[in-house]
């Protein structure tokens, strides 16, 4: 009888949700920011969380 099983999608899946809640939260405290690390941060969460959310819709498709 084979036992294994393979959580590696659903490890993958949460480790991705997490790091959607840490670029949510980065995003949400920006405004205590200076303007001038809000224009250099705001790019760089929006686009990773771009990535994220198009690799969370991958493994779900």
């Amino acid at each position: 009888m084979d036992f294994s099983v393979d959580f590696q999608p659903v490890y993958q899946h949460h480790d991705l949700l997490i790091e959607l809640g840490r670029v949510e939260m980065a995003m949400e405290h920006l405004e205590a920011r200076s303007e001038n690390e809000r224009r250099e941060l705001r790019p760089r969460l929006l686009s990773r969380m771009h990535r994220l959310r198009d690799e969370l819709q991958r493994l779900e498709a």
